[in-house]
């Protein structure tokens, strides 16, 4: 039986007590010291003016030194403002920031005139680890805070080590940006999302040291690398980003490294062209000034950006959409009225989950072309919808909500052939609870998303060296959805959107590191929402009644409309990237 982690963690700190209680199904990935392949240190960030007011109630103090601890500006010198001279001195803010959805203060009565003590609470909705990795969490918080009045100005004396703030305040003074990275076929860029703390005068080269210091733990087993041991990032002069240490790279590695400097800097709206040297020479031989132009092909969101066809799922058949019109496809698949669900490339190949001609009470695997005879594969008792890796050169389904196949029909004798794909538990080494309903892999391969038991969890998929995958450093998202979920997809972002069976709130947006997680706009739509599915520029949905669509870019939009040649055609969207 597939059982939910659960973890409890306290933490006791000297002088003061204070005591942090995890039990969410998210964890903070340890991320390991990164190696030292830089010899340039960013600028540090401006100081921000911000400390006591003169006459501050202690109260009032508390929860403006709170506010502060957001600014690390200067070893965190706001914060340490509201501190009295000993107590700045030797307190350490070092360690993962914990977030807090609010912070609530109680004064500890028995006080004097001159001392006050607050017990400190709050929910930990996160942390944010090394190199700025958001780390989902679910716990609580409680700290006692020390204060006392000097010359008629109140002090704190003693408070907790570390920093927490509120996620207001988190939201305020931190920003999210990519980082690019190489999956592990060196050919796609897989995006890792960092929190910057916004005032950083120098953006760009706290980018670059990141994408030197590589990948956090948690990514880091879908990853390669083209960057030589001892490479150094040396800073910028004059408009030129500096790079030593990398006279033995070949001109593809050059080529490809330089892709990831520059899709980096332009996605964090730094502007360019950018001029990038190793050694005292252009990085790219030919290239003085690089833009994105130059490293099209390695485009970060291409595997998402060509022009998608929509097909539909209707009556167990397959239907291709096309203007206003709703046409079944040619062959059995649009006329056998046996197709449960079905996973289709823009180049036309599907993996299909059919009615087993043998048995009608279970399902059947099948891969093949437009156009082209069928391959049988695998028959269970149910088998979830299919979902393609990157280059369709594979489907994965799960066969009875346990064991997950990766499967591949042979370019030569047309025959599947399958093989388990192994899953290694959370992170904290449990099994993931109840049956896997469904499973999506991301545009880049690098990641999957899957519902167990109405909860949304995310891995990171691995390919060792003896052609065997894996999925490993498994974590759950959005665990306020409360068991709920009931279909996902990944947008084009690397967010993911999320249908559920609440009737109040049954569309939701999901951030890829669970940094937030917030609904989007339903004003017409029936829950229960069992199917999800995005293009480039748009969403659709299956609802309790109809198939709905709204843009990509859901800002202004309110209600979801049906979808032009299904109305009155409860279908289930496929979407041909």
């Amino acid at each position: 039986m597939y059982k939910r982690w659960q973890n409890r963690v306290a933490a006791t700190v000297a002088i003061v007590t204070s005591s942090l209680v995890f039990t969410s199904c998210s964890s903070l990935p340890r991320d390991s010291s990164p190696q030292v392949m830089r010899s340039y240190s960013p600028d540090a960030a401006e100081t921000p003016s911000l400390g006591p007011t003169p006459g501050m109630e202690p109260d009032l103090l508390l929860r403006d030194f709170f506010s502060a601890a957001a600014i690390p500006a200067g070893e965190y010198a706001s914060a340490r403002s509201f501190l009295d001279k000993s107590t700045a001195a030797n307190w350490n803010p070092s360690g993962p920031t914990l977030l807090l959805d609010q912070i609530d203060l109680t004064t500890v009565s028995g006080e004097d005139q001159s001392k006050r003590t607050f017990e400190v609470r709050g929910t930990v909705i996160g942390k944010l680890g090394e190199g700025g990795i958001y780390i989902p969490e679910n716990g609580v918080y409680e700290a006692k805070v020390e204060m006392r009045r000097t010359d008629d100005e109140w002090r704190i004396t003693s408070l907790p080590e570390g920093v927490a703030i509120e996620r207001t305040e988190f939201r305020n003074q931190y920003r999210p940006h990519n980082v690019y990275f190489y999956g592990q076929n060196g050919r796609v860029l897989v995006r890792e999302r960092r929190w910057l703390y916004d005032g950083q005068k120098s953006l760009d080269t706290e980018l670059i040291t990141l994408l030197m210091q590589g990948p956090s733990e948690n990514l880091a087993p879908a990853t390669s690398t083209v960057v030589p041991d001892g490479a150094t990032f040396a800073g910028v002069e004059d408009g030129e980003y500096r790079f030593a240490g990398m006279s033995e790279m070949d001109e593809e590695a050059r080529l490809r490294f330089a892709a990831q400097v520059v899709w980096t800097l332009s996605n964090a709206s730094i502007p360019g062209p950018y001029k990038i040297t190793a050694d005292g020479t252009p990085l790219v031989e030919g290239l003085e000034q690089m833009t994105t132009d130059d490293f099209a092909d390695f485009n970060p969101e291409s595997a998402s950006s060509s022009l998608s066809s929509l097909y539909a799922l209707n009556g167990g058949n397959i239907m291709r959409v096309e203007g206003e019109k709703a046409t079944p496809i040619a062959g059995e698949l649009g006329s056998s009225g046996e197709v449960q669900s079905a996973e289709i490339d823009a180049d036309g190949h599907f993996a299909v989950v059919r009615k087993d001609p043998d048995d009608d009470k279970k399902s059947q695997l099948v891969m093949g072309s437009m156009g082209e005879g069928l391959a049988e594969s695998d028959t269970a008792r149910t088998i979830s919808r299919p979902t393609f890796e990157y280059d369709s050169a594979a489907a994965w389904v799960v066969l009875n909500g346990k064991k997950v196949v990766r499967a591949v029909r042979s370019s030569t004798s047309g025959e599947v052939a399958e093989t388990e794909v192994k899953l290694e538990g959370t992170e904290q080494n449990e099994d993931i609870e109840g049956e896997i309903s469904v499973m999506r892999l991301s545009a880049t391969g690098a990641r999957v998303a899957m519902i167990a038991g109405g909860r949304v969890y995310v891995g990171v998929v691995v390919k060792e060296t003896d052609g065997a995958y894996r999925v490993v450093n498994i974590r759950e998202l959005a665990s306020e959805l409360g068991g709920s979920a009931l279909s996902l997809d990944w947008r084009v972002d690397g967010s993911l959107v999320v249908g559920t069976s609440t009737t109040e709130s049954p569309m939701w947006r999901v951030e890829q590191d669970g940094s937030a997680v917030t609904t989007l706009p339903s004003g017409n739509v029936t829950a229960p929402v069992v199917a999800v599915e995005n293009s480039m520029s748009t969403t659709y949905i299956t609802d309790a009644r109809a198939i709905l669509q709204i843009p990509a870019d859901e800002a202004e939009v309110a209600f979801w409309r049906e979808v032009p040649g299904l109305q009155g055609k409860r279908s289930a969207p496929i979407v041909a990237n």
